[in-house]
């Protein structure tokens, strides 16, 4: 059997960080080596509550969380509770996870993990704003060349944004650091909106999560259900995007996504695109290319893996 792939998550749950989080829960192919929490789509102690309460729904308590940056490196926190609701996590009712916080700090944890392990072995899995990761990179530099690859839901361009007309949400909580991440010579594969609005819920694939008949299948229906709700309303679809999942599925099954090497630059100054991600899809300049940036994906086979894997939980 080939060995797993060591992965750390860092996440702001967030409904679709919570399936990207059981996703990789139900799937053999990956090992979670540790969960970091980030403030961004709610604050920071609501993010690693969270984070806990999705192991322990899925029968993992084992798997260790740790709280990293409680706010972006030079900005305000911009949230999104009107997406995710107060608790980030609206629609089922979850318990108070018992599960422990670890007491180090996430972007310590990242440090010595990558410094730890063997060289190429960990893949960062960052879900919300880059504020972990860029923190790791400048406390030890060191880090870069030993992390195997960056996947990561962030940015947008031919789909525009989704919380300012350039911007991405994630990117723009924090353009400093995703400035950081996309400088560092990382290998990078993006995840951009561009892909991850043809990832749509529908209520036929949100009714085949209930139809589960586990625990985890209604508590993920129940949370699809609230957080579709809001892009519904917006964009005039059936269902909302899942974002995130998309980077965990990229993992598993590359094959279901097509993309392009390009360059990536974050704007960090100009306050009407602040956050944007400037994607050089056509190579119109001599940037060098520093992501692999996602842009089609077959979205059936994406929905059967979701099926399929959250229904090995519980």
């Amino acid at each position: 059997m080939p060995q797993s792939r060591k992965i750390i998550i860092d996440t702001d749950p967030g409904q679709d960080d919570a399936v990207a989080i059981l996703l990789a829960l139900g799937s053999s192919e990956l090992e979670i080596v540790g969960i970091t929490a980030v403030a961004g789509n709610v604050p920071l102690k609501l993010t690693e509550k969270n984070a806990r309460k999705i192991c322990e729904l899925a029968g993992r308590p084992d798997i260790k969380v740790y709280a990293g940056a409680i706010r972006p490196l030079a900005r305000e926190l911009v949230t999104a509770e009107e997406v995710h609701g107060k608790t980030g996590l609206n629609g089922p009712q979850l318990p108070e996870p018992t599960m422990p916080l670890q007491e180090q700090y996430a972007v310590d944890f990242i440090v010595e993990t990558l410094m730890r392990e063997e060289s190429g072995t960990i893949t960062l899995c960052p879900l919300g704003p880059l504020t972990n990761i860029a923190l790791a990179l400048i406390r030890e530099p060191r880090i870069a060349p030993r992390i195997k690859e960056i996947v990561l839901m962030g940015g947008g361009f031919f789909e525009g944004g989704n919380v300012t007309p350039a911007a991405e949400f994630n990117i723009y909580v924090d353009p400093q650091a995703a400035d950081v991440v996309f400088k560092s010579g990382i290998p990078i594969v993006m995840m951009p909106l561009d892909v991850t609005h043809k990832a749509l819920t529908t209520a036929k694939r949100t009714k085949a999560f209930r139809e589960l008949g586990t625990r985890v299948g209604t508590a993920t229906a129940e949370m699809l259900e609230f957080f579709e709700r809001f892009d519904e309303e917006k964009y005039g679809t059936d269902g909302g995007p899942l974002h995130d999942p998309c980077v965990i599925a990229y993992l598993i099954k590359p094959e279901l996504f097509r993309g392009r090497r390009c360059n990536v630059s974050v704007e960090t100054t100009s306050e009407l695109t602040m956050g944007m991600t400037v994607i050089d899809w056509w190579g119109v300049t001599k940037r060098e290319k520093n992501a692999m940036v996602m842009r089609d994906i077959d979205h059936d086979a994406f929905f059967a893996l979701l099926v399929e894997r959250l229904g090995r939980l519980n």
